[in-house]
């Protein structure tokens, strides 16, 4: 994701928008984001993750 761009013309003009963005920005970073459940698991053996390669590539191959 560029980052770069979100500043690239951003101005703010008046000391009551300046203020408002900055309690905005702030209560952004206070605000907690709750974490989400792993949508997978790691995996360690070599056996299993060769198993799983070759069944995401026979899919892949079924599939078009």
């Amino acid at each position: 994701m560029a980052t770069s761009s979100i500043t690239h013309n951003f101005v703010i003009r008046g000391k009551r928008r300046v203020e408002a963005f900055a309690k905005a920005l702030e209560a952004s970073f206070n605000t907690e984001v709750p974490e989400l459940p792993a949508l997978g698991r790691e995996v360690t053996d070599s056996d299993e993750a060769w198993a799983i390669l070759r069944e995401a590539l026979a899919r892949r191959k079924s599939h078009g």
